[in-house]
């Protein structure tokens, strides 16, 4: 990217350049979340926040802009060039994220987030995320060592001190997240099955110990065992109520604003949003949604099939693997497959962490499936 062209240049020179059908499937995805922002939770979020008018949207409206500005300038870039700044935006990201037990805001018992001029409530993991791949696929792909296990060793020891970051948060959806994000990219890069079983294992048995003996993790627990028992816990019976208003609007949905799960679940609009949506347009509407996600991933690996670099793989792979997983997680909460994590829908779910988080993984992924100017 030649910064001293005119805009209008460099503009056209990102247009020429980009998967316009991959740009095309997220301006979609997030027109979708601000469609169902306007339509279904607009109103009730503003009553909460006293402002009794479309507050909310515009502020959904704001993130999405910054978001397209933040994907725009991702995708621009040269490739070499965000292979470089990536580690140092890692690093500062990941120093975001030691700050947090220190001057983070706790909400519902969890530590989380800090506050920030522009975004309040802002989450740092959502930063940590899209470059914590690039690194560990640099880290794997690096020519200078050769020795495998060194690498993973490296991989690994920086996904374990992240892990750990969050669990002491407690956040243990994000945790999960992070080590299957790293399971997958040291999956494609050939690693003994053996040894990512083995570290599976060691990874299982410490979650195990730490719900079972430490107090901070008790929640967890609370929350398993609510999942198999129907008639306890406060978040089984957001999930019930979630799964009941999937149920009851069918296949074309009850109609715009006649939803009732969004006044009576405390994070519909982030958590529980792809019930709301089924409530009032119906199960139709997810079923395009989810498709929209699959067509989306189909032609991420399209490219990755004709991509020669190996860490271009690499990053891909994760990057649209970390939007996949996290997408099916949000709705098997929704439908009562998972127990209650707290995650978000990518592109849809409200939120101004979780929308730069995805913008941050579109860029990277345009960046690298656009066309290469030799």
């Amino acid at each position: 990217m030649d910064y001293n062209k005119p805009i209008y240049n460099l503009y056209y020179d990102w247009w020429k350049n980009i998967d316009k059908f991959i740009f095309s499937l997220i301006i979609l995805l997030f027109a979708t979340g601000l469609f169902f922002s306007l339509v279904s939770t607009s109103l009730l979020v503003s009553d909460k926040l006293d402002t009794n008018d479309y507050a909310f949207f515009f502020r959904h409206l704001s993130f999405v802009f910054l978001g397209i500005i933040i994907i725009f300038i991702l995708s621009s870039i040269n490739e070499v060039r965000l292979f470089k700044i990536s580690p140092l935006i890692f690093l500062l990201s990941l120093i975001s994220l030691f700050l947090v037990p220190i001057i983070g805001v706790e909400v519902n018992s969890a530590q989380r987030w800090i506050d920030l001029y522009l975004l309040p409530r802002f989450q740092p993991i959502e930063i940590v995320k899209p470059f914590l791949i690039i690194l560990i696929s640099l880290i794997l792909c690096n020519e200078k060592y050769n020795n495998i296990y060194f690498k993973y060793l490296s991989s690994f020891l920086i996904t374990l001190m992240i892990g750990l970051l969050l669990a002491a948060q407690p956040d243990i959806g994000q945790t999960l997240l992070v080590f299957f994000s790293w399971s997958v990219l040291i999956f494609i890069s050939g690693i003994n099955v053996i040894f990512l079983i083995f570290s599976s294992l060691i990874l299982f048995i410490t979650l195990y110990f730490l719900i079972r003996f430490v107090p901070k993790f008790a929640y967890i627990k609370n929350r398993i065992l609510s999942f198999f028992n129907s008639e306890t816990g406060t978040h089984n019976a957001q999930s019930e109520k979630a799964i009941d208003s999937i149920s009851s609007g069918g296949y074309f949905g009850k109609g715009i604003g006649e939803g009732t799960l969004k006044n009576s679940v405390p994070e519909a609009h982030t958590d529980y949003i792809i019930s709301v949506i089924s409530e009032e347009f119906g199960v139709i509407a997810i079923i395009l949604i989810i498709l929209i996600f699959l067509i989306f991933v189909y032609a991420v690996f399209k490219k990755v099939f004709m991509e020669n670099e190996e860490r271009i793989k690499l990053i891909l792979v994760g990057s649209v693997s970390l939007i996949l997983v996290q997408a099916m997680i949000h709705i098997g909460v929704n439908i009562r497959l998972f127990p209650t994590t707290g995650m978000t829908l990518p592109f849809i779910s409200y939120g101004g962490s979780s929308i730069i988080s995805i913008s941050i993984l579109s860029g990277i992924i345009l960046n690298l499936t656009k066309r290469k100017v030799r």
